[in-house]
């Protein structure tokens, strides 16, 4: 049970929330808005990050990928620590890191310490965003979950939609810096309204032991998987292209096999020893990371399968299509951000009225029809990506995903709880939060790795009509590859300035035709994803429909 007086579940019964409750909802839903725009915002401002710093594609991956992956490594062990040590105790906690570690990204001038700084934001936004969640699922009961669950996913899919927007703003109008100074006097703003207005909230359940050993286990298996999928383009899938070194150790070329799967086996078996491992800490009775109880539940497990689909669909967006719109189409940053703020306005339309199509459909329905429009627009946005195609145009299926985005998100959250006991609210909500940081790290990576796979295909054929030399097509577009196409405004910058003959133009053009053809597999391996969602939402309906007669027989 929950050891709060201020919280209103209550064993047997339902209490109206407080006034104060609602407050503290908008409270905790603005801090959780923070981190996930955090997550996206980094998007649009990519390119002007890449050039400044002088990033490769893997640099930009990792910018854009270690946020989740660290997150995804670090949720089970933060929930836990919400349940024991209390949830506001841990949200504050979290803000104060996370704004540390923002003062560090704006303050970097190369990629080695962004990308620690973006670790440091990582440990500060795993520490609030399972805090927040439980907290609501602990606080709001009965009837007055579905619009507390509704508000904290529609901040969730709204804020991951508006990100690229204000990315797009800061970056073109002040410099990407601010993207991640923004945070800090929003996140003290946050931190005195919290303390002013959220409820101290905890578990009661109290084992022995704490599983360091699950955290260390977890947090290698994840980011083992996520690392692999993110190297595979560069170091080589079975045989090494590359060699790979860290803090001075280093994995060959010459080595008979590449590291890639050699760390994808481990990550693998990281996850099943972290799953055998948790059965036995909960056999012994010894405090676990993981119930995997929870799993019995089958609308947890489907819910949990659906959420971690929606979200690679989500962040290979995310990921690719600022890339697109910059470095093909030629959009400046805040002409980026528009076209992508296309989601965030079908996001918050859709997110506002989904209970009511709840009330109508279901929530599962609802979740069905959200994945629905989230296929349909990723598929028509894969068949109008072209070399030319207008801002406008693209913006049109965005719509479409965004309107999917809100009714999905919106009515997911709720569904995959609702049948979890308060008293372990936190594991559970911090392995759905897990499940989506993973999802959202696996986007970004299989985005990355289909962009990379398919530029080193598209864009050779792409410059064989061109009448360059063997030597200086291969040249040429292995730079385009791995600067994600950041050689193509530097090339267009040097037509405009005169400062290149006139072949230079077929070559652009064919640069940016090899970049579009790229960007429509990536967001084909979008759809794929986003498909299996679906299937995952079907099974969910009809796990939630037994759930329900299962009870209505108990009563």
């Amino acid at each position: 049970m929950n050891s709060d007086a201020g919280a209103n579940a209550v064993e047997g019964e339902v209490t109206k929330p407080r006034p104060k409750d609602w407050f503290a909802l908008a409270v905790l839903a603005t801090g959780l808005g923070v981190i996930v725009l955090d997550g996206t915002i980094v998007g649009v401002a990519l390119p002007a990050i890449i050039s400044d710093l002088n990033l490769d594609l893997t640099d930009a991956q990792w910018v854009n990928s270690l946020y989740a992956v660290l997150l995804a490594a670090l949720l089970l062990s933060t929930g836990k620590l919400s349940d024991r040590w209390g949830r506001k105790v841990m949200f504050l906690v979290g803000l104060a890191v996370f704004m540390g570690g923002s003062l560090f990204a704006a303050m970097t001038a190369s990629a080695g310490p962004l990308i620690g700084a973006r670790a440091v934001q990582a440990v500060g936004a795993a520490f609030i965003m399972p805090s927040t969640l439980s907290t609501v699922n602990a606080v709001f009961r009965g009837k007055y979950r579905a619009p507390a669950f509704g508000v904290w996913g529609a901040v969730m899919s709204g804020a991951a939609a508006i990100g690229p927007l204000a990315g797009g703003a800061l970056t073109q109008w002040a410099s990407w810096h601010w993207i991640f100074l923004i945070n800090i006097p929003l996140g003290l703003i946050i931190a005195v309204a919290a303390i002013l207005t959220v409820p101290s909230t905890r578990s009661a359940e109290r084992r022995k032991g704490a599983d360091v050993d699950g955290a260390m286990l977890s947090a290698i298996g994840f980011g083992a998987i996520v690392f692999a999928v993110i190297e595979g383009p560069d170091l080589g899938w079975w045989k090494p292209s590359d060699d790979f070194s860290i803090f001075g150790w280093v994995w060959p070329q010459s080595a008979p096999v590449s590291i890639v799967p050699v760390t994808l086996a481990i990550g693998i078996v990281a996850i099943v020893l972290f799953g055998v491992w948790e059965r036995h800490r909960e056999k012994v009775r010894r405090s676990a990371l993981l119930n995997l109880d929870l799993f019995t539940f089958s609308t947890f497990s489907w819910g949990n399968l659906t959420a971690a689909m929606v979200a690679v669909g989500e962040f290979a967006i995310i990921f690719v299509i600022p890339l697109y719109l910059t470095n093909a189409l030629g959009l400046n940053l805040m002409g980026s951000g528009l076209v992508l703020a296309a989601m965030a306005i079908g996001a918050f339309f859709s997110g506002a009225s989904a209970r009511h199509l709840a009330a109508k459909f279901g929530a599962e329905g609802t979740v069905l029809i959200g994945l629905g429009l989230e296929v349909l627009g990723t598929l028509a946005l894969a068949l109008m990506v072209g070399p030319s195609t207008p801002g406008w145009v693209v913006a049109i299926p965005l719509v479409v995903y965004g309107l999917g985005l809100g009714l999905a998100s919106a009515q997911l959250t709720g569904t995959v709880l609702r049948d979890i006991p308060v008293d372990v609210s936190g594991q559970a909500s911090a392995t759905q939060s897990t499940v989506r940081q993973i999802g959202s790290a696996l986007g970004t990576a299989f985005a990355g790795a289909a962009l990379s796979v398919s530029l080193s295909m598209t864009l050779p054929a792409s410059l064989d009509g061109t009448g360059l030399n063997q030597e200086t097509s291969d040249r040429l577009a292995d730079a385009t590859r791995q600067s994600a196409g950041g050689t193509i405004p530097q090339l267009q910058g040097q037509v405009d300035a005169g400062q290149a003959g006139p072949a230079s133009h077929t070559v652009i053009d064919a640069l940016t035709t090899g970049f579009a053809d790229a960007t429509r597999w990536a967001l084909i391996v979008a759809t794929v994803f986003l498909v299996l969602g679906f299937v995952g939402a079907v099974r969910l309906r009809r796990a939630s429909a037994r759930s329900q007669a299962t009870q209505r027989d108990a009563s």
